[in-house]
């Protein structure tokens, strides 16, 4: 005769593991007299509503990919981009083509995901399962050459050009790609609406922090690892300090101000920005 699972083997089953829960045993658990099981029955129906709602929230930001689906499309790649803040570094972007009703728990807008490790994890995730992703870069030489609206789409354009499988359609970030066959559709907040879109957001975030973390190793008194670029206090006080590096974008006001020059332009973020991207 099997032993009888004990509420530790349980929690650690079903809690921990997250294993799919039995139908009647939060039933049982309630109609135990111990505490323990009473408290177990809780904590599983919290679990169980709290994947409910993520699954409400993930077929949410599926509506755009379904339709497009219904239609036909197979290949459709969500394209974003990171990097139009900073004031130095590049600018880059993600795409990504997900499988048919892929759904990935936690997926959601990158600037709602504040945890780095979260979102490397989301990233391999999606460079596992998605049938095709990439990213594209614009350096800090093109955004000062053609500016930073311009090289967000030139990043974008790479980025799909580089997809292993051609996309039938493109769900854009609140733009369209420029230079490209493909039909498309610019959505506002697009990574907070379309998990495709949301998908190239984390490659594009992820891919450029690590980036920035490469660099914040070489000139350590920068603190690239903490402010990614964007015109902090502490950046623009590294900056009066040690000076301009390669990399950072010339045509910056705050970086023009530290090189003595006044500024030709009228850039986005001239102090610390309210948000990241």
């Amino acid at each position: 005769m099997a032993k009888k699972p004990s509420l530790s083997d349980l929690k650690q089953r079903y809690l921990v593991e997250g294993a799919a829960v039995p139908s009647g045993l939060v039933s049982a658990l309630e109609a135990d007299g111990r505490a323990g099981a009473k408290a177990l029955a809780k904590a599983l129906k919290a679990r169980q509503a709290e994947n409910r709602a993520e699954g409400q929230r993930l077929r949410h930001m599926l509506k755009f990919e379904n339709e497009l689906w219904a239609q036909g499309f197979v290949h459709i790649a969500g394209v974003d981009e990171a990097g139009a803040g900073p004031c130095a570094g590049p600018v880059v972007a993600g795409a990504a083509i997900l499988p048919l009703g892929y759904k990935l728990r936690g997926l959601d807008d990158s600037k709602k995901i504040l945890d780095e490790a979260v979102r490397d994890e989301l990233a391999e995730a999606i460079k596992r399962d998605a049938i095709a992703w990439a990213v594209g870069w614009s350096h800090h030489d093109e955004i000062d050459t053609i500016n930073i609206y311009q090289a967000g789409l030139l990043a974008m354009r790479r980025a799909v050009e580089a997809l292993a499988v051609t996309p039938d359609y493109l769900l854009v970030d609140a733009r369209r790609v420029p230079g490209v066959p493909q039909p498309q559709q610019g959505i506002i907040k697009g990574d907070a609406q379309s998990l495709s879109i949301a998908a190239g957001a984390i490659l594009a975030k992820t891919t450029r922090d690590r980036h920035m973390n490469a660099l914040g190793q070489q000139h350590p008194q920068y603190g690239f690892e903490q402010h990614k670029g964007y015109p902090t206090p502490e950046h623009l006080a590294a900056i009066e300090k040690h000076g301009v590096l390669e990399f950072h974008r010339k045509t910056w006001a705050p970086i023009r101000r530290a090189m003595g020059l006044s500024p030709t332009q009228v850039e986005l973020f001239d102090t610390a920005p309210a948000k990241r991207r």
